[in-house]
Parts: C-alpha cells; structure tokens; sequence
C-alpha cells in the first residue's frame, strides 16, 4: 500500500514538473494580476450598508446608520431611499465630490447595476457607491487605508498543474434562458444561459452551466470535492472563451475564491445545482488563511 502510494506521489509530481515552462509563466502572470486587481478593487471594500426606506444618516459617528471610518467627519449627510431611488443630501460644510465637482446640492445616484456607470461619492479618499443585491439597495464603501484593505493576506495557489487545464465542448440549449442565482446574503440575482459545457477530469465526464457575460465569454461558478476542505466552502469561480469550434478551455489552474471568501462586505453568488461537482479539484486558488470577518466601527 505504501508503495502504491509513493508511486502515485512520484507520477503526480513528474506531471507537475513536466509542465511546459512558458505555460506556467503565463498562469503566474495571470494569478499576480489577479492578486493585483483584487488588492484594489475588493480588498478595498470596507463596509456594507442596506438601506431602509427613507432616511439613512451617515458619517464616522457610531449614531449613523451608516457608520463610516473615522477618515470621514463625523456627519457627511444622509442617503434617501424613496420608490427605488436613492438620493444623497450631504452637509453643509463637508468637502464631498462626485467625478471631480463637488457636492453642494441634493443629487439622485445612479446604482452599480451595470447599466451604466455607477455614481461614485468621494470624502477624504473614502469612495461610496450604491450596489444592487437582488431587489435591495446599500451603500457599498471603499477605503484602500481601511481596516479590510490592511487585514488582507493575499493568495494562496495549488502548484500549476496541466492536468487541470481541460478542452470542454459546448453543448448549446434551444434558446438563452434566465437564470436565477442566489447570493450569499441570500438575494436572487439574474444571468443569462445559453447551454453546457461537458469535459473529462480524472477519469470521469462532468458538466457544468455556465452564465455569458459577454458573447461567447462564460462564467462558471462551481463547488467540488474539495470546496470547504482544500478550498473556499461557499464556490469558486473561473472564467473561459467559446472557440469557433464549439469548444472552450477550461483551465482550473485559473480557478478562484470570490471576494466574499475574504471580505464579508461582499456578495456572491451560489453555485447551481449543475455545477457541484463530485470530484475534488486541487488546482487553483487554495482556501483563504482565516474566515472573513467585519471591521470594528
């Protein structure tokens, strides 16, 4: 039994060093800029507001609904949440600024729906938006000085392994179809599909369902074996291009956490049904060190 085992050990281990060297300087090139893009883009993100109808005061005060870092004052003034809408009337007094001018009047936001470009409020580096979780609205804030951006430890990888980095073919359903994903807060938010994709991994042939973005570019968010043992409980999620032959590559090298593996000020989507795969896929993006946990106002 031992023997098997070593055996087994050996071939894995020749099989991740006989990587092609250029293939696995183009998958380090691409985990730093991930690490890189994360650090400033979620990372970054230190707090997390759901409005209630009506008034929500904000500023660094702990009597604010929205309690802000003390790099704010202590009132900046309050966000109004009214038939869908939210409008910010700020103090008189406090330097705020939306694309560079400043804030002086009441001013309806325009959420990060993607639709179009999300208002963004700034005071004393602090950076405010309205985010959409399913049907409800709150005040996403970004601080890269913050407590979430300092607490963050970085990434850890899987070694590359090639073996993890499969040709899939695209088995198209009759027409796009919504569908409805839960989030980790447990909103429903809304994708589109347009099939499956189906491939071999360690012997056995396995399907997932991914979302388009973009034409011919998919989004897969997917569990497995090793989600909450080796890897992040909740899913992972990876991205790869339809070819115009119908296949597309799926390189779990490239796999990684969402940002709520690190950062509860965020949400993520939950995997569906489709995509809870039975084996264990030890490639990609480990576990995070600690579970995420919330600044202290």
């Amino acid at each position: 039994m031992m023997l098997r085992a070593i055996a087994a050990f050996a071939l894995a281990l020749a099989a991740i060093t006989a990587a092609d060297p250029a293939y696995i300087k183009d998958v380090e090139a691409w985990r730093a800029k991930h690490e890189a893009d994360y650090r400033r883009d979620w990372a970054s993100i230190d707090g997390l507001f759901f409005l209630k109808p009506g008034e929500n005061r904000a500023g660094s005060a702990r009597t604010n609904s929205i309690v802000l870092s003390a790099a704010v004052p202590a009132s900046i003034g309050s966000f109004f949440l009214e038939n869908g809408k939210v409008r910010f009337e700020p103090h008189a007094g406090v330097a705020i600024s939306r694309k560079d001018q400043p804030v002086t009047v009441p001013l309806d936001l325009i959420p990060d729906s993607g639709k179009e470009p999300a208002d963004e409020l700034v005071v004393n580096g602090v950076r405010i938006v309205v985010h959409g979780s399913g049907d409800r609205l709150a005040i996403r804030v970004r601080d890269a000085n913050g407590a979430m951006a300092r607490a963050f430890l970085g990434f850890r990888w899987f070694p590359i392994d090639e073996r993890y980095r499969v040709t899939a073919r695209f088995i198209k359903d009759p027409a796009p179809r919504e569908l409805k994903i839960p989030n980790t807060l447990g909103d429903v938010d809304t994708y589109t599909t347009e099939g499956v994709v189906e491939f071999s991994l360690n012997g056995q042939t396995l399907r997932m369902r991914p979302m388009t973005t973009r034409p011919k570019r998919f989004y897969f968010v997917f569990r497995d074996a090793s989600s909450g043992h080796e890897t992040y409980a909740a899913a992972r999620f990876l991205y790869s291009d339809l070819r115009d032959d119908g296949t597309t590559v799926l390189d779990f090298n490239e796999a990684y956490n969402p940002p709520c593996a690190f950062n509860p000020y965020t949400t993520c989507p939950i995997p569906p049904k489709e995509n809870r795969l039975k084996v264990k896929i030890l490639a990609g993006e480990q576990a995070y060190p600690h579970e995420p946990k919330a600044r202290t106002p």
